[in-house]
């Protein structure tokens, strides 16, 4: 993918109350002044790179083709894990080799990965606690200024995969997990619109029951508006996946559950 576009997306755990984002932001424009910085966020839960990684797959593809996403959850800087540069068909994506990419690695077209070798494309450093700063913004910004892909280092065949459990028959019920939960409580699952067009055929009911958090919900709603702030309520959300809400409320507090917990579908 030839960079074409100065327009690179930050996405981090580091918050905003500390130098961290600015220090990136002022080394890419140092190096290209006409580049232009987009948040993705910067209050990924700290460590927690599937948190990161569902973000990075809910966002990246709305930019134009040629966008540089640098994302950096980072609880490995300055072990063994390798910087990768990782270049598809529409878009560059730069960050740790910790799984953050994995959703990427699977959605993407033309998938390359690449180690980030080349010092040149490095700010000198004393420490090796701020990768953000020294190794991923420089080498974004590079990007920007028309270096070649390939002169970041070398191709590499493996790299990081966050496990991920697919929805599975579990007997009658199709069985998914939590992936995420919003700042508004929301319980985004692994269950897509496909899993519900299943569960019908099986049922022959026209909606399913959602079970989670000791609690039976019966059948959908198409939105928001018509939930109610009572009890919660199931939906198909923006991304085309299943999501237990409270109107004006947190179906996550409500119901005591957090990511990685059981939710079905019958």
């Amino acid at each position: 993918m030839p960079v074409t576009i100065p327009l690179i997306t930050l996405l981090t755990d580091f918050g905003e109350r500390d130098y961290f984002v600015a220090s990136m932001k002022g080394v890419i424009l140092n190096i290209n002044p006409q580049a232009r910085l987009v948040d993705l966020s910067h209050h990924v839960t700290p460590h927690d790179v599937a948190d990161a990684a569902y973000l990075l797959k809910s966002c990246y593809r709305y930019f134009p083709d040629g966008t540089i996403h640098v994302a950096v959850v980072d609880p490995g800087v300055g072990g063994t894990r390798r910087p990768l540069l990782v270049s598809s068909s529409r878009y560059v994506f730069i960050g740790p080799d910790n799984g953050l990419f994995t959703h990427i690695y699977e959605e993407e077209q033309g998938v390359e990965v690449r180690q980030i070798e080349n010092r040149q494309y490095r700010l000198d450093s004393d420490g090796a606690t701020f990768d953000g700063r020294d190794l991923f913004a420089p080498a974004a910004a590079w990007l920007t200024k028309g270096q070649p892909i390939g002169s970041f280092g070398r191709l590499v065949p493996n790299y990081e995969r966050l496990p991920i459990a697919e929805p599975a028959w579990d007997k009658h019920v199709m069985a998914g997990h939590i992936l995420y939960i919003d700042r508004f409580g929301n319980l985004i699952s692994n269950l897509t619109a496909y899993h519900l067009k299943e569960v019908r055929g099986l049922t022959k009911r026209p909606e399913p029951y959602i079970r989670i958090g000791g609690i039976t919900i019966d059948g959908m709603v198409r939105s928001y508006a018509e939930g109610s702030p009572d009890t919660p309520q199931a939906l198909i959300n923006s991304n085309g996946y299943v999501e237990v809400f409270l109107k004006e409320g947190r179906a996550a507090d409500r119901l005591k559950v957090e990511r990685g917990q059981r939710i079905e579908l019958c």
